[in-house]
Formats: structure tokens, C-alpha cells, sequence
């Protein structure tokens, strides 16, 4: 993990927010972003905020639990973030997109995980090098209170071999990484699985070849 300054944090954040509202997958004021800083503080999305319009000062600053170091008001969901933080010593970023997908295939799907296999996409993701593997999608029920998904989510997230993402029923996908740059890889990736197969299973019960969809 890289050291990163408060001024790194806010030009990459607004640059992902911009990245992320391009794909569709940022709507009104959905999302949240953040960065752990040099410093042990952490860098976060201000609430309330459209991120495909962040500036540097959309950008804020927090202590490990989630008080304001500057006196703007967080992102809701900081306390995920910082979850993520606690459990992952090696975490530089965390993202949490909106997309269509994604939360169409976590209301379609009442189990609490999805399997991904077979996917050459799964190579994206932080120590899988071949298409010739799978891994389980965490997903937890919406609350809105942080702490029930928090105690819902570490365990899974925490056992061997667990993906650096997981799945809110009806609202949207986490996905971490080392830093910035792999934290984008691992959403990019598992959106574009997730999207690769629902629109299997669409063509399945077009084509009836099954009822998944």
C-alpha cells in the first residue's frame, strides 16, 4: 500500500467519482469513496454530494472512527468504509458503486452470496490467475443502520479466499483495493460479471433454456 497524501486523495477520488459517473453507475448522489492517508486518517466523499461533479473540496477528512477532522459531514456509509479499513491493514481505497446491474442482480437473487466462474474477468481481481476458478459474491441485506451490515459482512469477508467485494441487497457493490488503481479494477470487473450474467440468464429464459431470469 502507498502512501497517500490529502491532496492525492481528493485528485483521484474526484477523478474516479468522474470515471464511475461515465459508466452509468454513480446516480444523483449515489456512491461513496474514500482513501487511507499517510498521516493514519482517511479521506472521504462529503455526503450529499453528485460525484460525477466532485471538486477538492467534496473531499474531506476523517479519523478512524469516522469523526470529522475538517467539519463537513460524511458520507452515510463512512462507517463501511472504515470497516473495510480495520479488517484489511493492507486497504488504500475503498469504492462503492450504484449500478443497475448490480442491484437488479442482488434483488434477483434472494441467496445471500452469487458464484462467478469461469470467468476470464476473474483475472482482474488481486491474486487469481486463471479463468479456471470462482469465487463467491457476499451479499447482505440493506440497513440502515452501518453496524448490522458490518457484523453481517466481516466474517464472510474475512474467510480464506473471500473476494475484496460484496453485495447490498437493493443498493449497490463495495470493492476495495491496495490502492486506487486496483480498487477500480476490482469493480470494474466484477460489474462487468455481474452484467455478463444476467444477461446470460436473460437469454436462457428468452430462449427457454431455463427460468433463471
Amino acid at each position: 500500500m502507498a502512501a497517500t497524501t490529502l491532496a492525492e486523495a481528493r485528485a483521484a477520488i474526484v477523478a474516479v467519482g468522474r470515471w464511475l459517473d461515465g459508466k452509468g453507475w454513480a446516480p444523483a448522489t449515489a456512491g461513496n469513496y474514500s482513501m487511507r492517508l499517510d498521516d493514519g486518517t482517511f479521506a472521504v466523499t462529503v455526503s450529499g454530494r453528485h460525484k460525477g461533479r466532485l471538486t477538492e473540496d467534496d473531499v474531506m477528512r476523517v479519523d478512524a472512527a469516522g469523526v470529522s477532522l475538517d467539519g463537513k459531514k460524511p458520507s452515510a456509509e463512512t462507517a463501511l468504509h472504515l470497516a473495510l479499513y480495520r479488517d484489511f491493514p493492507d486497504a488504500g481505497a475503498v469504492l462503492h458503486s450504484h449500478s443497475p446491474a448490480a442491484v437488479g442482480l442482488s434483488r434477483a437473487f434472494p441467496d445471500h452470496s452469487y458464484t462467478l466462474a469461469g470467468h476470464e474477468m476473474l483475472k482482474a481481481l488481486p491474486g487469481i490467475a486463471t479463468h479456471e476458478t470462482s469465487i463467491d459474491l457476499p451479499i447482505v441485506d440493506n440497513s440502515q443502520d452501518m453496524a448490522v451490515i458490518d457484523a453481517a459482512m466481516a466474517p464472510r469477508l474475512l474467510a480464506p479466499g473471500a473476494a475484496p467485494a460484496y453485495l447490498i441487497r437493493s443498493h449497490g457493490l463495495y470493492g476495495w483495493g491496495r490502492d486506487m488503481a486496483e480498487a477500480e479494477r476490482v469493480i470494474e470487473a466484477v460489474e462487468w460479471m455481474i452484467a455478463a450474467e444476467l444477461a446470460e440468464a436473460g437469454f436462457r429464459y428468452v430462449s427457454g433454456r431455463g427460468s433463471e431470469a
